[in-house]
């Protein structure tokens, strides 16, 4: 495994502790080496030493030992080069040597711009042979278009059975866990659908603001960030058909035909159907944070959008008037991933008390899944109150660790399994609809909205759904 921007935040806080991790399950054949690539000047002790800092950080005190570290620093080296120079994919494929049958994973943990030329560089070098396989973090390009030339320089090079595209949402335990509740449960298929879901609602809420990533998120925003992979994403699990089989073709088939029957949203429409917003100064846990306009690398006047809701509608027969309410944002009040599954109320109410009769499954920050229902409160009288039918993941498998989504994934792909990766047409049916709302807010110079950081959001955000008479869930 070859991973390009081996001294970058992901190859440091994430690859390189998950790969430990399955290194000390066992999980790793003995023939498996990583090596790290970067332009700077590192020895392999120096950077081992580098690796392990971040590692000792990373994993939980009981997992590290320095036994286990030390084999499995004698998997690990590093190669000083520039991704951008051709030059020095000829010494990389000196250093590496002929070995046509064995399996190369080239982990491109890098800008998206230096994708189609490491690529071509690789097959000049004559390192991208049958037995190579290439791994894309998101996002893939910044447009349709973009994404595009970036799908078609990788397809020259390799061929799709070959390209993972990676979205560590994917990887989760809870995301996987929603297709078994709703393919390996016959309670939930006949109420799946319209007749019986009033809406869906997706959040991805986070607390932090863009960090060290301002040069990188001004020029994309909530949209191109979140929206157009994660969210998506989630929404294709939860709407997709059941594939005939558990496998790559057939999983993704039915997440583009998802993608495919987003009815679109352009011009005008996104006045109604979009918020878009942008934090100011506030507090989070009683301290004080700045703009986002004085972040870090982020321009002084910066109209780039921190926080996205949409009301998305699914042109299909199972989800024909149902709206997915999607919202993420930066440096809001809760940090929380959770997906809402409202369903209708009784259609003769006997009662008065309020409705819940929801389906929650949230991702983070614990792993559960919980339905809400309606109960009777114990003494005289039919007074109801809402009560949950829990299954807290982490307490029901509390014998087994926590696989992060980076160990799952990365064993996918050294297995060549793809079925949680995206792919190319999934990548450009979410730009396809992603692209007008874009357009859109260009058209007709829709600003962000400010909000305080520390907030649920601007206030429009209310207005989505209460003009439907729903409401953002708590």
């Amino acid at each position: 495994m070859l991973v390009f921007g081996g001294t970058g935040d992901l190859a440091l806080h994430k690859l390189l502790p998950a790969l430990y991790h399955l290194h000390r399950e066992g999980r790793l054949h003995a023939d498996v080496r990583i090596l790290a690539l970067a332009r700077s000047s590192h020895s392999r002790e120096s950077y081992q030493a580098l690796a392990e800092r971040h590692c000792r950080a990373q994993v939980a005190r009981a997992d590290f030992t320095t036994e286990t570290w030390a084999s499995f620093a004698a998997r690990l080296d590093y190669f000083a080069m520039d991704a951008a120079q051709s030059a020095d994919f000829g010494r990389l494929a000196k250093y590496l040597g002929r070995a046509e049958d064995r399996v190369r994973v080239y982990y491109l943990a890098t800008a998206p711009n230096l994708f189609e030329d490491i690529a071509t560089h690789l097959a000049n070098a004559g390192l991208a042979g049958p037995a190579a396989r290439i791994v894309l973090e998101k996002p893939i390009g910044h447009s349709l278009d973009s994404a595009r030339a970036i799908n078609a320089a990788i397809g020259a090079v390799f061929d799709e059975a070959r390209v993972f595209r990676i979205d560590h949402y994917l990887g989760k335990e809870t995301v996987q866990n929603l297709m078994a509740l709703r393919f390996a449960n016959a309670l939930f298929e006949p109420v799946w659908r319209a007749g019986h879901i009033d809406h869906v609602q997706i959040s991805v809420c986070e607390t932090l603001g863009v960090e060290n990533r301002g040069a990188y998120y001004d020029k994309a925003g909530a949209m191109r960030d979140m929206i157009q992979n994660h969210l998506l994403q989630l929404l294709c699990l939860v709407a997709m058909e059941a594939p005939v089989r558990f496998d790559a073709e057939a999983v993704r088939n039915e997440k583009v035909k998802i993608l495919e029957a987003l009815k679109p949203i352009s011009g005008l429409d996104v006045q109604d159907k979009t918020v878009r917003g942008q934090y100011t100064a506030g507090q989070i846990g009683g301290h004080d944070v700045q703009a986002y306009y004085f972040e870090k690398n982020v321009d002084n006047d910066s109209d780039t959008e921190t926080f996205v809701a949409v009301q998305a509608e699914i042109d299909n027969w199972r989800w024909a008037g149902v709206p997915f309410y999607l919202r993420t944002g930066k440096r809001l009040a809760k940090k929380t991933s959770e997906i809402l599954i409202q369903f209708k109320p009784v259609p003769h109410r006997l009662f008065n008390d309020g409705e819940a009769n929801q389906l929650l499954i949230r991702l983070q920050p614990e792993e559960r899944i919980s339905l809400q229902l309606m109960a009777k409160n114990p003494g005289k009288g039919m007074r109801l109150k809402p009560v949950e039918l829990d299954l807290n993941l982490a307490n029901a498998f509390s014998q087994q660790r926590r696989w992060d989504a980076y160990e799952r994934l990365l064993l996918d792909v050294i297995e060549g399994d793809s079925t949680l990766f995206m792919r190319r047409d999934e990548v450009e049916a979410a730009w396809q609809w992603v692209d007008p709302i874009l357009q859109g807010w260009h058209q007709h110079y829709q600003s962000p909205r400010p909000y305080p950081a520390g907030s649920d959001g601007p206030e429009q955000l209310q207005h989505l759904l209460e003009r439907h008479g729903r409401h953002w869930a708590e």
